[in-house]
C-alpha cells in the first residue's frame, strides 16, 4: 500500500496530491500563491513563498491520510520565468512566466537577427518570460543583483531543492526554457552568447532526466512537511509535459491540450522536423520531443473575470460559470473576446478586450464570449501546429477548463476534433508522481506508468456540426479584429517605451 506524492506548482497555485500506484487520488491539498506586481508588466513570487506554499500543501495533504506510506516525490512546475538563489543557496528573486518586463529586449533580439540564430540552436522562439531573456534583462538592468546569482532554477527546481537540498534541473524544463542546445542535448556556450550570457554557464544546475533521482528528503524538510526523511526526490518535469503524461499522452502522434493559466497545445513527435518553426520544444524521456504552441491566454481569463466582476450568480470558477454559459443561445449578435490579459503569444503586445457589446448583453453573454475567446486562442495555436506539418486527429483536455460542463464540448466544436477528458483532474501532479514511480523502479518507463495509473473518461466529445458552423465565422471575425488592433497595440508599446 505505497503512495507517490506529486506536487504541481503553477503561477497561481501549489498543489500536493497523494496517489496510490494505480493513479487513485488519496488526498489533495493546495496553497494559493500571490503574484507581486511592483511595476506594470512585472509578475514576481519570492522563492520563500514557494517554500511556504509547498510546506503548507504537503502538510495539509498528508494530514488527510495519516497512514500514507510515501515512497517517492516528484514535482512539476510552470516553465520559464526565473527563480534564482545566491551563491550560498539563499533566495534571491522569483519571476513568473506571465512577466512582460523584457518585451523591449525581445524586439531587440528579433531585429538584430539573433532570435533566428537562437531558434536554430534551441528550437525555442524568444519571448519576454523565457528564462534566458529574463536573465539577460537582469544583467542589463539590475547588474548588482545579477552578480549575486549563484544558481538559476525553474519553479519545480525550487521545490526539489527545498525538499532535498540539492540544486538540479531536468531536460524537459531546461529545453522548454530555451537553455538546451538540441544538437548537443545539453547546455551550449554558443547559445548563451547569443543572449549576452557568456558568463552564465556556471549558474546553470546539473541536468537530469525527469525521472532520475536528484536527492533525498532532508531531515529539515521532513520536519517541516511531515514527509519521511530519506525518501527519493526525482528531478521533476516541466508542468505542461507533466499534464500530458498525467493525461496519458506519451507516444508519438498523441496530443494534449492544457487550458489553465496558459493555453498549451502540444503533440509528441519523434524528431523536431517541421515545415515551419513552432513556439517551443521540450524533451520527453530520451527519444521524443514535445512540440508546443502556447501563450498565457487560457482559463486564467475566467479567474480574472470572476475575481473582478462576479457576484453570487456567477459562482467561483469554471464549473459554476459554465451553468450560466450553458443557457446562452448561440446568436450572431453575441460579443467577442480577445483573451490577452497577459499579452498575446511570444513577443506580441496584445491586450484583452470585449468587442460588440450592447446594452442588452448580460453577464452570461460576456462569459460565453470569454469561454469562446479562450478556445479561439487555442485554435490559433493548433492551426500553427497544423501548418508546421503536425496534424492530430484527437486530443486530451486537462486544466481548469476540463472541469466545466460546457467548455470541453466547445473545444471539440471550435477545434473540429474529438476531445477526451481524464478521470483524474490533477494531471500535472499525476505526471510528476509517475516520474517519481519510474525513478524508484515501480515502472520501467513513463508508458508503463501511464498504462497503470492514467484512466480516461470513456465518453469522447465529438464536434457538433451546427455548433461548428456557428463558431467558424466568429473565429474569422476574431482574427480580423486581432489584425485590426495589432497596429494600435504596437503604437501603445512604442509610446510606453519612449516615455
Amino acid at each position: 500500500m505505497s503512495q507517490l506524492l506529486g506536487i504541481d506548482a503553477g503561477n497561481t497555485m501549489i498543489k500536493a496530491v497523494l496517489f496510490d500506484l494505480d493513479g487513485s487520488v488519496r488526498a489533495v491539498a493546495s496553497c494559493a500563491g500571490e503574484t507581486h506586481q511592483p511595476q506594470p508588466g512585472y509578475a514576481e513570487r519570492p522563492v520563500t513563498e514557494v517554500w511556504q506554499g509547498v510546506t503548507t500543501a504537503i502538510k495539509a495533504c498528508l494530514a488527510q491520510f495519516p497512514d500514507a506510506q510515501v515512497i517517492a516525490v516528484g514535482a512539476a512546475g510552470h516553465g520559464n520565468g526565473l527563480y534564482a538563489l545566491d551563491r550560498q543557496q539563499r533566495p534571491l528573486i522569483g519571476i513568473q512566466s506571465v512577466d512582460s518586463r523584457a518585451l523591449e529586449l525581445v524586439h531587440e533580439l528579433e531585429q538584430s537577427g539573433r532570435a533566428t540564430a537562437i531558434y536554430s540552436r534551441s528550437l525555442q522562439k524568444v519571448w519576454a518570460s523565457s528564462t534566458p531573456v529574463l536573465l539577460s534583462w537582469l544583467k542589463r538592468h539590475d547588474p548588482q543583483r545579477y552578480q549575486r546569482i549563484g544558481h538559476v532554477l525553474c519553479a519545480k527546481d525550487v521545490i526539489a531543492h527545498f525538499l532535498s537540498g540539492e540544486v538540479s534541473a531536468d531536460y524537459s524544463d531546461a529545453a522548454g526554457a530555451g537553455l538546451i542546445g538540441h544538437s548537443v542535448r545539453g547546455y551550449s556556450d554558443a547559445l548563451l552568447a547569443l543572449y549576452d550570457l557568456q558568463d552564465a554557464r556556471p549558474l546553470l544546475p546539473s541536468l537530469h532526466e525527469s525521472s532520475e533521482v536528484a536527492g533525498y528528503v532532508t531531515p529539515q524538510a521532513a520536519r517541516l512537511t511531515g514527509l519521511p526523511a530519506g525518501i527519493p526526490v526525482v528531478a521533476g518535469i516541466f508542468d505542461v509535459v507533466a499534464s500530458a503524461v498525467g493525461s496519458g499522452v506519451v507516444s508519438v502522434g498523441e496530443a494534449s491540450i492544457v487550458a489553465g493559466t496558459w493555453s498549451i497545445n502540444q503533440v509528441v513527435v519523434a524528431s523536431p522536423d517541421y515545415l515551419r518553426p513552432v513556439f517551443m520544444n521540450s524533451l520527453i524521456e530520451r527519444d521524443r520531443y514535445m512540440a508546443i504552441e502556447a501563450s498565457a491566454t487560457s482559463a486564467t481569463n475566467l479567474d480574472w473575470f470572476v475575481r473582478e466582476f462576479a457576484d453570487g450568480r456567477s459562482g467561483t470558477g469554471a464549473e459554476q460559470s459554465s451553468d450560466l454559459v450553458a443557457h446562452v443561445v448561440p446568436q450572431t449578435h453575441l460579443p467577442l473576446y480577445h483573451p490577452y490579459l497577459y499579452s498575446g503569444r511570444k513577443e506580441e503586445p496584445a491586450k484583452a478586450g470585449f468587442y460588440g457589446l450592447s446594452g442588452w448583453h448580460t453577464r452570461a453573454d460576456m462569459l460565453f464570449a470569454l469561454f469562446e475567446g479562450v478556445t479561439f486562442a487555442h485554435r490559433a495555436h493548433i492551426d500553427r501546429l497544423r501548418a508546421a506539418g503536425l496534424p492530430f486527429a484527437a486530443a486530451t483536455l486537462s486544466g481548469g477548463a476540463a472541469r466545466s460542463c460546457i467548455w470541453p464540448q466547445m473545444f471539440a466544436d471550435v477545434l473540429g476534433i474529438p476531445i477526451q477528458i481524464t478521470e483524474c483532474k490533477e494531471t500535472g501532479a499525476l505526471g510528476a508522481a509517475i516520474c517519481a514511480g519510474v525513478g524508484v523502479g515501480i515502472w520501467p518507463n513513463l508508458a508503463a506508468g501511464v498504462a497503470q495509473a492514467v484512466k480516461l473518461n470513456p465518453h469522447r466529445l465529438l464536434p457538433d456540426p451546427q455548433r461548428q458552423a456557428f463558431h467558424q465565422p466568429r473565429y474569422r471575425l476574431f482574427k480580423k479584429l486581432e489584425q485590426a488592433m495589432d497596429t494600435l497595440w504596437h503604437e501603445e508599446l512604442n509610446e510606453n517605451n519612449v516615455m
